[in-house]
Protein backbone atom coordinates (compact mmCIF):
# COMPACT_ATOMS: atom_id res chain seq x y z
CA UNK A 1 0.00 0.00 0.00
CA UNK A 2 1.42 3.38 -0.99
CA UNK A 3 2.38 5.76 1.81
CA UNK A 4 0.23 8.73 0.84
CA UNK A 5 1.41 12.02 2.31
CA UNK A 6 0.19 15.25 0.76
CA UNK A 7 1.93 18.60 1.25
CA UNK A 8 -1.47 20.18 2.02
CA UNK A 9 -3.28 17.29 3.67
CA UNK A 10 -7.03 17.98 4.02
CA UNK A 11 -7.21 16.28 7.44
CA UNK A 12 -8.95 18.42 10.07
CA UNK A 13 -9.00 15.72 12.75
CA UNK A 14 -7.63 12.19 13.17
CA UNK A 15 -8.90 9.87 15.91
CA UNK A 16 -7.52 6.55 17.14
CA UNK A 17 -9.97 4.66 19.35
CA UNK A 18 -9.61 1.46 21.39
CA UNK A 19 -12.60 0.01 23.21
CA UNK A 20 -11.98 -2.45 26.03
CA UNK A 21 -13.48 -4.52 28.78
CA UNK A 22 -12.12 -3.39 32.14
CA UNK A 23 -13.06 -3.18 35.81
CA UNK A 24 -11.16 0.10 36.32
CA UNK A 25 -13.09 2.94 37.94
CA UNK A 26 -12.93 6.60 36.85
CA UNK A 27 -10.89 7.39 39.97
CA UNK A 28 -8.14 5.09 38.70
CA UNK A 29 -7.49 7.42 35.78
CA UNK A 30 -6.50 10.25 38.13
CA UNK A 31 -3.03 8.70 38.00
CA UNK A 32 -2.91 9.26 34.24
CA UNK A 33 -4.16 12.79 34.66
CA UNK A 34 -1.37 13.47 37.16
CA UNK A 35 1.30 11.86 34.97
CA UNK A 36 0.27 13.86 31.87
CA UNK A 37 -0.71 17.08 33.60
CA UNK A 38 2.20 19.05 32.16
CA UNK A 39 1.66 17.96 28.56
CA UNK A 40 -2.15 17.84 28.74
CA UNK A 41 -3.19 20.39 31.37
CA UNK A 42 -6.72 21.20 30.16
CA UNK A 43 -8.94 18.67 31.95
CA UNK A 44 -12.64 17.82 31.61
CA UNK A 45 -14.56 15.13 33.48
CA UNK A 46 -16.57 12.76 31.27
CA UNK A 47 -20.08 11.72 32.30
CA UNK A 48 -22.52 9.18 30.90
CA UNK A 49 -26.08 10.52 31.02
CA UNK A 50 -29.12 8.30 31.46
CA UNK A 51 -32.80 9.15 31.49
CA UNK A 52 -36.01 7.46 32.52
CA UNK A 53 -39.63 8.21 31.68
CA UNK A 54 -42.45 6.78 33.79
CA UNK A 55 -46.20 7.26 33.75
CA UNK A 56 -47.45 8.45 37.13
CA UNK A 57 -50.92 8.85 38.62
CA UNK A 58 -53.53 10.16 36.22
CA UNK A 59 -51.24 9.20 33.31
CA UNK A 60 -48.91 12.13 34.04
CA UNK A 61 -45.42 11.46 32.64
CA UNK A 62 -42.55 11.73 35.13
CA UNK A 63 -39.07 12.17 33.72
CA UNK A 64 -35.78 11.76 35.58
CA UNK A 65 -32.14 11.99 34.56
CA UNK A 66 -28.82 11.08 36.11
CA UNK A 67 -25.16 11.00 35.15
CA UNK A 68 -22.31 8.67 36.01
CA UNK A 69 -18.57 9.49 35.83
CA UNK A 70 -16.79 7.41 33.18
CA UNK A 71 -13.34 9.02 32.99
CA UNK A 72 -11.74 12.20 31.74
CA UNK A 73 -10.63 14.13 28.67
CA UNK A 74 -7.41 16.14 28.59
CA UNK A 75 -6.18 18.64 25.99
CA UNK A 76 -2.69 19.84 25.21
CA UNK A 77 -2.02 23.51 25.91
CA UNK A 78 -2.29 24.39 22.21
CA UNK A 79 -5.48 22.32 21.82
CA UNK A 80 -4.04 20.29 18.94
CA UNK A 81 -3.95 16.95 20.78
CA UNK A 82 -6.57 15.34 23.02
CA UNK A 83 -6.78 12.03 24.82
CA UNK A 84 -9.70 10.35 26.57
CA UNK A 85 -9.38 7.82 29.39
CA UNK A 86 -12.70 6.05 29.89
CA UNK A 87 -13.91 2.98 31.70
CA UNK A 88 -14.82 1.50 28.30
CA UNK A 89 -11.75 2.57 26.37
CA UNK A 90 -9.11 5.02 25.24
CA UNK A 91 -9.02 7.56 22.41
CA UNK A 92 -6.44 9.96 21.03
CA UNK A 93 -7.17 12.84 18.64
CA UNK A 94 -4.98 15.15 16.60
CA UNK A 95 -6.35 18.36 15.07
CA UNK A 96 -4.94 20.12 12.01
CA UNK A 97 -2.18 20.55 11.07
CA UNK A 98 -1.80 16.77 10.95
CA UNK A 99 1.92 15.88 11.11
CA UNK A 100 2.31 12.32 9.80
CA UNK A 101 1.05 8.86 10.67
CA UNK A 102 4.21 7.89 12.59
CA UNK A 103 4.02 10.98 14.83
CA UNK A 104 0.30 10.50 15.44
CA UNK A 105 0.62 6.75 16.09
CA UNK A 106 3.60 7.04 18.42
CA UNK A 107 1.92 9.57 20.71
CA UNK A 108 -1.25 7.46 20.77
CA UNK A 109 0.82 4.40 21.63
CA UNK A 110 2.69 6.20 24.42
CA UNK A 111 -0.57 7.32 26.02
CA UNK A 112 -2.17 3.89 25.50
CA UNK A 113 0.71 2.26 27.41
CA UNK A 114 -0.07 4.50 30.39
CA UNK A 115 -3.81 3.82 30.08
CA UNK A 116 -3.49 0.04 29.88
CA UNK A 117 -1.12 -0.08 32.86
CA UNK A 118 -3.83 1.66 34.90
CA UNK A 119 -6.98 0.11 33.43
CA UNK A 120 -5.53 -3.40 32.97
CA UNK A 121 -8.25 -4.35 30.48
CA UNK A 122 -9.19 -8.01 30.24
CA UNK A 123 -9.50 -7.71 26.47
CA UNK A 124 -9.86 -5.31 23.56
CA UNK A 125 -13.23 -5.33 21.78
CA UNK A 126 -12.99 -2.71 19.01
CA UNK A 127 -10.29 -0.80 17.13
CA UNK A 128 -11.00 2.23 14.98
CA UNK A 129 -9.35 4.99 12.99
CA UNK A 130 -11.38 8.00 11.96
CA UNK A 131 -10.11 10.71 9.63
CA UNK A 132 -12.18 13.84 9.00
CA UNK A 133 -11.15 15.66 5.82
CA UNK A 134 -12.30 19.02 4.47
CA UNK A 135 -12.03 19.36 0.71
CA UNK A 136 -12.24 22.95 -0.57
CA UNK A 137 -13.34 22.91 -4.22
CA UNK A 138 -12.90 26.09 -6.29
CA UNK A 139 -16.14 27.63 -7.50
CA UNK A 140 -17.99 27.12 -9.70
CA UNK A 141 -18.54 23.41 -9.08
CA UNK A 142 -20.92 22.18 -11.75
CA UNK A 143 -20.43 18.50 -10.96
CA UNK A 144 -19.17 17.04 -7.66
CA UNK A 145 -18.00 14.08 -9.71
CA UNK A 146 -15.10 16.22 -10.89
CA UNK A 147 -13.62 15.96 -7.38
CA UNK A 148 -15.40 13.02 -5.72
CA UNK A 149 -15.81 9.53 -7.13
CA UNK A 150 -18.25 8.76 -4.30
CA UNK A 151 -20.83 11.54 -4.33
CA UNK A 152 -24.60 12.12 -4.66
CA UNK A 153 -25.97 11.98 -8.17
CA UNK A 154 -28.94 14.12 -9.19
CA UNK A 155 -31.43 13.10 -11.79
CA UNK A 156 -30.74 14.85 -15.13
CA UNK A 157 -34.28 16.22 -14.85
CA UNK A 158 -33.12 18.32 -11.87
CA UNK A 159 -30.62 20.87 -13.11
CA UNK A 160 -30.67 23.42 -10.28
CA UNK A 161 -27.64 21.94 -8.49
CA UNK A 162 -27.06 21.12 -4.81
CA UNK A 163 -27.03 23.66 -2.01
CA UNK A 164 -26.70 21.04 0.77
CA UNK A 165 -26.57 17.29 1.26
CA UNK A 166 -25.68 14.59 3.78
CA UNK A 167 -24.74 11.09 2.69
CA UNK A 168 -23.71 8.06 4.76
CA UNK A 169 -22.41 4.77 3.38
CA UNK A 170 -21.53 1.59 5.29
CA UNK A 171 -18.98 -0.38 3.29
CA UNK A 172 -17.50 -3.80 4.22
CA UNK A 173 -13.75 -4.11 3.60
CA UNK A 174 -13.17 -7.89 3.50
CA UNK A 175 -9.59 -7.43 2.26
CA UNK A 176 -8.78 -5.90 5.65
CA UNK A 177 -11.34 -7.80 7.74
CA UNK A 178 -12.81 -4.40 8.60
CA UNK A 179 -15.79 -2.13 8.08
CA UNK A 180 -15.95 1.46 6.90
CA UNK A 181 -18.46 4.24 7.48
CA UNK A 182 -18.21 7.11 5.00
CA UNK A 183 -19.98 10.38 5.74
CA UNK A 184 -20.13 13.32 3.34
CA UNK A 185 -21.74 16.70 3.75
CA UNK A 186 -21.40 20.33 2.68
CA UNK A 187 -20.17 22.73 5.37
CA UNK A 188 -19.60 26.51 5.46
CA UNK A 189 -16.36 27.31 3.57
CA UNK A 190 -13.34 28.85 5.32
CA UNK A 191 -13.03 31.56 2.65
CA UNK A 192 -14.89 32.94 -0.37
CA UNK A 193 -14.57 31.26 -3.72
CA UNK A 194 -14.79 27.63 -2.62
CA UNK A 195 -17.38 25.06 -1.65
CA UNK A 196 -16.31 22.82 1.24
CA UNK A 197 -17.23 19.16 1.58
CA UNK A 198 -16.43 17.00 4.59
CA UNK A 199 -15.21 13.51 3.73
CA UNK A 200 -15.37 11.65 7.05
CA UNK A 201 -13.94 8.12 6.96
CA UNK A 202 -14.24 5.76 9.94
CA UNK A 203 -12.66 2.30 9.60
CA UNK A 204 -12.95 -0.24 12.40
CA UNK A 205 -12.52 -3.86 13.45
CA UNK A 206 -14.59 -5.74 16.00
CA UNK A 207 -12.15 -7.92 17.88
CA UNK A 208 -11.83 -10.04 21.01
CA UNK A 209 -8.16 -10.02 21.80
CA UNK A 210 -5.72 -9.64 24.68
CA UNK A 211 -3.78 -6.41 24.72
CA UNK A 212 -0.30 -7.48 23.62
CA UNK A 213 1.10 -4.39 21.91
CA UNK A 214 2.68 -5.94 18.81
CA UNK A 215 -0.55 -7.55 17.68
CA UNK A 216 -2.56 -4.43 18.49
CA UNK A 217 -0.37 -2.04 16.49
CA UNK A 218 -0.10 -4.41 13.56
CA UNK A 219 -3.88 -4.22 13.34
CA UNK A 220 -3.76 -0.43 13.39
CA UNK A 221 -1.32 -0.52 10.47
CA UNK A 222 -3.93 -2.60 8.62
CA UNK A 223 -6.65 -0.10 9.51
CA UNK A 224 -4.49 2.75 8.26
CA UNK A 225 -4.02 0.97 4.94
CA UNK A 226 -7.79 0.45 4.79
CA UNK A 227 -8.41 4.13 5.49
CA UNK A 228 -5.96 5.16 2.79
CA UNK A 229 -7.58 2.87 0.26
CA UNK A 230 -11.07 4.24 1.00
CA UNK A 231 -9.87 7.86 0.85
CA UNK A 232 -8.02 7.43 -2.43
CA UNK A 233 -10.98 5.55 -3.90
CA UNK A 234 -13.28 8.47 -3.06
CA UNK A 235 -11.30 11.26 -4.73
CA UNK A 236 -10.13 12.13 -8.26
CA UNK A 237 -6.86 13.43 -9.70
CA UNK A 238 -8.36 16.93 -9.71
CA UNK A 239 -8.78 16.64 -5.95
CA UNK A 240 -5.22 15.41 -5.49
CA UNK A 241 -3.99 18.56 -7.24
CA UNK A 242 -5.61 20.61 -4.45
CA UNK A 243 -3.36 18.94 -1.87
CA UNK A 244 -0.01 19.65 -3.56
Amino acid sequence: MADWHYAKAPITEAVLDIQVETVATPVAFDAMRAAEGERYPRYEALQAATGQLMIGPDNVPIASASSTPIGHLARATDGLQVYQSRTIGFAFSRMEPYPHWAVFRDEARRLWDIYRAIAQPSRITRLALRYINRIDMPLPVKDFGMYLRTAPQLSPDINSGLSAYFMQLNVPLPEFDAESVINQTIIPPPRPGVVSVVLDIDVYKLVGMPFENDQLWEKFEQLRNAKNKVFEACITNETRKLFK
